[in-house]
């Protein structure tokens, strides 16, 4: 004689709440606060910071050195030329502007 065994209710419980449980925290491990496609958009995020850090850092080095050319230490007399003709519109005597 064989013996049919019926799952009993508790046993469908516990499997249905270990499902949802097991469910929750891999969507929470996913999408979550500190998931894996939070830390793809943190480490993005850092990546373009930092190459907006190399691109400021290299626009400090450009103003830093044309602001030494210009200092009283050492005088770049072509690039105070160059700062005088485009800001101040200045002149030559001997030049003649076509426009």
């Amino acid at each position: 004689m064989t013996r049919s065994h019926k799952p009993s209710l508790g046993s469908f419980v516990f499997f249905v709440v270990a499902f949802a449980l097991g469910a929750y925290f891999t969507f929470a491990a996913v999408q979550g606060d500190f998931g894996l496609f939070r830390r793809v958009e943190i480490q993005a995020g850092a990546d373009e910071l930092r190459l907006d850090l190399d691109r400021l850092t290299l626009e400090i080095a450009e103003i830093e050195n044309l602001t030494h050319r210009l200092s009283d230490d050492y005088l770049d007399l072509d690039l105070l030329d160059e700062q005088a003709r485009s800001v101040l519109g200045l002149l030559r005597a001997d030049e003649i502007v076509i426009r």
